[in-house]
């Protein structure tokens, strides 16, 4: 069996990140800092992450997505796009955690803490994930470079490849802070 060729991204944060891999090899990795806009961005960033190495679309062995915890709206662009994208390509998209890779990244001793709003942090503790004042949280690992976030889901992507999977989902922590519209929606004319 040949070394997969993987192109993992994630946007669930302030950012859209993107790391292409050979197997063991790292051939890429990028991001830039947004506070909107990654959809109009991500796949302009994987195109040019693909076009750097001279390699494109079908050459894909699998592709891989953060699936949060953490910006609602920046899951769902990620994950929206790696499915569409692995059903137009017919190959696997994995989802990764974003507590599993952050823990690979982070120093021993610390706390995995993913921003969440209003000075809140996403924290896994032994009553599982919760929200959490980040002045609460005790030694706080630093948060990791979004590159080296998406290179780090690239990498998990691999110890996962070639199995089967079932399409990538969103990890939410919290209920949205919108709620739906609560008037009745107009009739559509046939």
């Amino acid at each position: 069996m040949t070394a997969p060729l993987i192109l993992a991204f994630d946007t669930s944060g302030a950012y859209c990140a993107v790391a292409l891999i050979h197997g063991d090899t790292v051939l890429h990795k990028v991001n830039e800092n947004m506070v909107r806009g990654q959809a109009e961005r991500l796949m302009g960033l994987l195109i040019e992450t693909l076009a750097t190495e001279s390699a494109n679309w079908q050459d894909l062995s699998a592709l891989a997505v953060g699936v949060g915890p953490g910006n609602f709206t920046g899951i769902r662009i990620g994950i929206s796009a790696a499915r569409g994208l692995a059903l137009g390509l017919s190959i696997p998209a994995y989802g990764v955690n974003g507590f599993i890779v952050r823990e690979t990244l982070a120093r021993n001793g610390t706390t995995v803490a993913i921003p969440a709003t209003r000075d809140t942090t996403y924290v896994l503790d032994k009553r599982g994930p919760v929200i959490m004042p980040m002045a609460e949280v005790s030694r706080p690992a630093s948060d990791p470079n979004p590159a080296d976030l998406a290179l780090a889901i690239a990498k998990h992507a691999k110890t996962l490849w070639p199995a089967p999977t079932t399409p990538p989902a969103p990890y939410y922590i919290k209920t949205p802070d919108a709620a739906p519209a609560k008037d009745t929606a107009p009739k559509l004319l046939p």
